[in-house]
């Protein structure tokens, strides 16, 4: 690692290519915004997988959907979903339970 990956990391202003996004990160990208594509967040955050890179996740109300996202990420994002903070656009067609999108669930407060 160099030192400008590591004052990007240690600042939080990048992300690590072989460790991804925090949790926190992806939740404060997508509190950002009314709506958040997917593949929107495999760019920022540089999520460089198999094109056809699905993790299955299971989540209260839609029981197992799939989402195109590694698995580590793909988990952060069913914690999110399973909190309240964020929701999911599911696509069915084909008749399979396909995230498309997140968006925010509840505001995020300014002081």
């Amino acid at each position: 690692m160099t030192a400008d990956e590591t004052t990007s990391a240690s600042t939080g202003d990048g992300v690590d290519g072989s460790h991804g996004p925090t949790a926190a990160q992806l939740r404060r990208f997508i509190k950002s915004r009314p709506y958040v594509p997917l593949h929107e967040l495999r760019r920022r955050f540089e999520l460089n997988g198999d094109l056809d890179e699905v993790a299955a996740i299971n989540v209260p109300e839609d029981g197992l959907i799939f989402v195109g996202l590694p698995r580590r990420e793909a988990d952060f994002i069913a914690g999110l979903v399973r909190d309240g903070e964020v929701g999911v656009e599911l696509c069915r067609d084909p008749m399979v339970p396909l995230v498309v999108g997140v968006f925010p669930m509840k505001p995020v407060t300014r002081s």
